[in-house]
C-alpha cells in the first residue's frame, strides 16, 4: 500500500468543481494582481477566523517580517522565539536587524515558558511563540509575560490554522499573527501565499501599506514598502477551500484519534501529547521514536512517506554559529532531534491506511 506523506490531488478531486470554478473566475475576470478576490478572501477569512483585520501578503514569511517591521522592531533590538521552528520564523528576526534569541521547547514541542523571562533584557522587543504542528503553544502565560516587560506578542501560526486554547483560536492573543497557505498546509493554496491577522487598526494599515510598495493607493507612496501580495487565483482557491476548512480540521483529528488507537502500547514510540484544554489541529502527528532513522527507512521500504519536522534545531544551524550559543541550553530540544518523525495525516487518509502505518511501526519494532 503506497501512502504519500500528503494527497493534494485527492483532496482536489474532492472539491474539483470548486476549485476550477474559481480559477475560470479569476481568469475570466483577469484579476491576477489585488482585486475583488483577494479581497474577497480577506473578508472571509477574518469572518470565519473573528478577527477585525485580514492582510493577504505573497507568504507567510513575509507576513512575520512585516509585522515586526512594521512594529518598528530593528538593529540592536532582540525577539525571543522558540528553537524548533522553520527557519522563516529566526531569519525574519535577523532580517529586521534584530538578534533572535532562542529557548528550548516544553512537553507538547511549543516554547518553554519557564525558561523565557531569564531571557528578557533591555533589548527585548517581542517574543515569537511558535503553534507548532497544529499544537498551541502556552500563550496565555506568554501574554502576561508580554505585559508584564511590555513587549509585543507576535504569534507564527503558520501550522495552527483553527487551534484553540481555551476557546480562544491561535492568533487572537497578540498584536498579530501570521498564517502560511503553503499547498502542505491545512488551508493551503497551489502556490505561496499567506496573510497578517491583527485586531490593530494602525497596524494593520501599515502592513498593508508596507506589503504594497508603500502605497494604499496607487502611485501614492507614503513611504518605501516591498512587494508583498497575494494573487488573485490563490485568494480565489483558498476562498474555495475555506468552506471545507472546519470539517478538515476534525477529520484530522480523527485520524490522530486511530493513531492513538492503533499504536498505543507500543512501548519503543511516544504518540504526541495535547496540551489540556486545547484543540489541536494535527498539521502534522508526530511522534518519538527509539532507532528513528532505522524506522523511517523501514516505514520507506514498504511505501510510507514519513518526514522530520525538523532535523536540525535552528540554534544549531550554521546560520546561527555567530551567537556562539550553549548548546545546553537546549538539551529537550536536541533529545527531541534524534527522535522525532512526522506520520502522514490529511483529512482523506483512511482508516485503513492508518491501520497499515500502525501495524508497520509494531512489526518493526517486533523483529
Amino acid at each position: 500500500m503506497k501512502i504519500p506523506f500528503v494527497d493534494l490531488k485527492v483532496q482536489y478531486q474532492s472539491i474539483k468543481k470548486d476549485i476550477d470554478y474559481a480559477i475560470a473566475s479569476v481568469i475570466e475576470d483577469t484579476a491576477f494582481i489585488k482585486g475583488k478576490y483577494v479581497q474577497q478572501f480577506e473578508k472571509e477569512f477574518s469572518e470565519l477566523y473573528g478577527v477585525k483585520h485580514c492582510i493577504g501578503v505573497a507568504n507567510g514569511t513575509d507576513a512575520i517580517y512585516i509585522i515586526m517591521k512594521m512594529l518598528g522592531i530593528k538593529e540592536g533590538d532582540e525577539v525571543i522565539t522558540v528553537a524548533n521552528s522553520w527557519i522563516s520564523t529566526s531569519e525574519t528576526i535577523s532580517q529586521t536587524g534584530a538578534t533572535p534569541i532562542f529557548i528550548d521547547v516544553d512537553e507538547y514541542f511549543t516554547i518553554d515558558v519557564s525558561k523565557i523571562e531569564s531571557k528578557i533584557t533591555h533589548r527585548t522587543k517581542a517574543i515569537m511563540p511558535v503553534h507548532l504542528y497544529g499544537q498551541m503553544a502556552e500563550i496565555d502565560t506568554i501574554k502576561q509575560i508580554c505585559e508584564k516587560y511590555n513587549l509585543y506578542l507576535i504569534e507564527d501560526c503558520a501550522q495552527s490554522h483553527f487551534s484553540e486554547y481555551q476557546g480562544k483560536r491561535a492568533g487572537l492573543f497578540g498584536i498579530a499573527s501570521t498564517f502560511s497557505f503553503f499547498p502542505g498546509k491545512n488551508l493551503g493554496a497551489y502556490g505561496d501565499a499567506g496573510c497578517i491577522l491583527t485586531n490593530d487598526d494602525s497596524l494593520a494599515e501599515k502592513c498593508r501599506m508596507y506589503s504594497t510598495h508603500g502605497a494604499l493607493v496607487k502611485h501614492t507612496h507614503i513611504i518605501e514598502g516591498i512587494n508583498s501580495r497575494l494573487d488573485g487565483l490563490q485568494a480565489g482557491i483558498l476562498s474555495a477551500k475555506l468552506p471545507y476548512i472546519l470539517k478538515w480540521t476534525a477529520e484530522r483529528n480523527q485520524k490522530a484519534d486511530l493513531y492513538n488507537k492503533y499504536l498505543a502500547g507500543i512501548e519503543n514510540i511516544e504518540l504526541p501529547k495535547v496540551r489540556p484544554n486545547t484543540k489541536h489541529s494535527y498539521h502534522l502527528y508526530v511522534i518519538k521514536a527509539e532507532r528513528r532513522d532505522e524506522l523511517r527507512a523501514f516505514l520507506q521500504s514498504k511505501e510510507i512517506a514519513c518526514e522530520i519536522h525538523y532535523p536540525t534545531p535552528l540554534p544549531f544551524m550554521k546560520a546561527y554559529e555567530y551567537l556562539k550559543i550553549d548548546k545546553n541550553d537546549f538539551k529537550v530540544v536536541e533529545e527531541n532531534q534524534q527522535k522525532i518523525l512526522s506520520l502522514p495525516i490529511y483529512p482523506e487518509l483512511s482508516e485503513d491506511q492508518v491501520l497499515y502505518i500502525s501495524n508497520s511501526i509494531k512489526d518493526f519494532y517486533e523483529v
